[in-house]
Order: structure tokens, then C-alpha cells, then sequence
């Protein structure tokens, strides 16, 4: 009894989740900006895979010869340069630590 009970219990469960799934509309197609941001994303997450693979290749090769593993070096990410002045102005002289800037 308990074995039937459970056999029709999957098989409703299977019929409900068949038709349930059979109602999703399929995802709208991509757009050529969509496309091209996913392909720069694929290469990038390609590129990174890549690199973790040479990392952990080295970092083996290191173990099995027996070597210290070295720490990585951190990069420091660049500054952004500070926006250039208005056309047409021209920035005044920072004044020495002597002068006081001068009164217009």
C-alpha cells in the first residue's frame, strides 16, 4: 500500500512539474550589444581560467622540486588622472608658501 501510494504521489508530481515547465515562454533573443558583451565576458573569463592555470602549474612544478612557494606582490591599480581645466581658462599660479595669493 505504502509502495503504490508513493509510486502515484512521484507520477503526479513528475505530470505536474512536465506541464508546469511546458507554459515557460523560451528567453527573448539577445541583442547585438548583449552578444558582444557576453562574447568580451566569455574571453575574459577564458584569460582568467588561463591564468589560474598557469598559477597552479607553477606553484606544482615549485612544490615537487621542493622550492618556496613566493607570496604574490600586490598591484596597485592606477589613479585616474584629474580632469584637465575648462577650455579657454587657464589655471592660475599656486602661490609659494611665502606669498598670499593675490587679490583681484
Amino acid at each position: 500500500m505504502k509502495r503504490t501510494t508513493c509510486i502515484a504521489v512521484a507520477a503526479a508530481f513528475l505530470l505536474a512539474a512536465s506541464a508546469a515547465g511546458a507554459k515557460i515562454p523560451p528567453p527573448p533573443p539577445l541583442t547585438d550589444a548583449q552578444k558582444t558583451a557576453a562574447e568580451e565576458k566569455k574571453k575574459k573569463d577564458a584569460e582568467a581560467a588561463a591564468q589560474e592555470r598557469a598559477v597552479k602549474n607553477f606553484q606544482g612544478n615549485m612544490k615537487k622540486a621542493g622550492k618556496p612557494i613566493p607570496k604574490p606582490t600586490p598591484i596597485v591599480a592606477a589613479v585616474a588622472p584629474a580632469a584637465p581645466a575648462a577650455p579657454g581658462k587657464v589655471p592660475d599660479k599656486a602661490p609659494a608658501k611665502d606669498e598670499k595669493p593675490a587679490k583681484k
